[in-house]
């Protein structure tokens, strides 16, 4: 009988590109994964693996077993998930995908909250940015994704996720006191958007976001600072060395220096949201952690 662990360690070799990697997103050794596999190729009589420069490709016979694999893996899943409903036990680990913010924010408070409501419940959270967060899920190696859309830069959601809109959540723009626009009441893109800045990485939706905010009205944002962490955001500014558009989650009592104001032409908002998969639906234990970062999240986002 073909194993199901080493048809998902397949799957996930097909999707990753190595054993490696997909090692990593099953939280398995490499080494694990590669007995899986072999095991798999004695099962089924045909070489599955073939190496390609650093990394993997299937074979013929690997991707017909793959094509199959993924609805038979979906339907175990469900499977599972309902007998755990029936039974009502709350217990098991969720694997959580989650942005940065939103960890500080709503995932810290929400570990506390299961850890009272559901102690056999264990939450695993991996920071992830929000479109590789989706994947995470839809493939398999996450349960649930904590992520947020800047609207109206478009988040895709495969048919097979469910989810959860838990608010909304907006971002500020952060000057020193003694900048000339520290004392208004509010700012717009047009009164910004030569001032130089500091953004997170290339690629992530929050430096996506501030491109798009600057490009409709023709410009470009003159990014003079780059960095990962929001926190360094904050210390810049509180520098007078550029200025920030910082999310309100999770971000905490702003320094002396540091002065909050409000933009809004556009009004810039994002939508945060819980995504798990369809056929963990019955399953009490995410179920019991999706309550749990709603509940925190109500207390931060509009």
């Amino acid at each position: 009988m073909i194993d199901p662990v080493a048809l998902r360690s397949l799957v996930a070799v097909e999707r990753h590109g190595s054993v490696g990697a997909a090692a990593a997103a099953l939280d398995y050794t490499p080494s694990a994964v590669s007995q899986q596999i072999k095991r798999l190729e004695a099962q089924t009589g045909a070489a599955l693996l073939e190496r390609q420069g650093r990394g993997v490709l299937l074979t013929e016979a690997g991707r017909t077993l793959t094509e199959s694999a993924r609805d038979l893996l979906a339907q175990m899943e469900l499977l599972e998930s309902r007998v755990l409903g029936a039974s009502g036990e709350v217990v098991g680990t969720v694997r959580l995908a989650t942005f940065a913010t939103a960890y500080r924010g709503i995932v810290v408070g929400a570990l506390a909250r299961l850890r009272e409501a559901a102690p056999d419940v264990v939450l695993r959270p991996d920071e992830i940015d929000p479109w590789e967060a989706v994947d995470a899920v839809a493939s398999g190696s996450h349960d649930l994704a904590l992520v947020h859309n800047w609207e109206p830069l478009p988040l895709a959601i495969p048919d097979h996720l469910e989810v959860r809109h838990l608010g909304r959540d907006r971002a500020d723009v952060l000057v020193h006191r003694d900048h000339p626009l520290a004392t208004r009441a509010s700012v717009t893109v047009h009164d910004v958007v030569d001032a130089g800045w500091v953004s997170v990485a290339p690629g992530s939706i929050c430096h996506q976001w501030l491109l798009r905010m600057c490009s409709d009205i023709g410009r470009a944002p003159r990014i003079v600072h780059v960095a990962m962490e929001f926190a360094t955001h904050i210390a810049l500014v509180g520098q007078g060395e550029a200025i920030a558009l910082v999310p309100r989650l999770g971000r905490g009592p702003l320094p002396a220096p540091v002065v909050a104001v409000p933009i809004v032409d556009p009004v810039s908002e994002r939508t945060v949201s819980l995504v798990w998969r369809r056929t963990m639906s019955d399953r009490p234990a995410l179920l019991s952690a999706v309550d749990a970062l709603a509940a925190e999240g109500s207390r931060d986002l509009t």
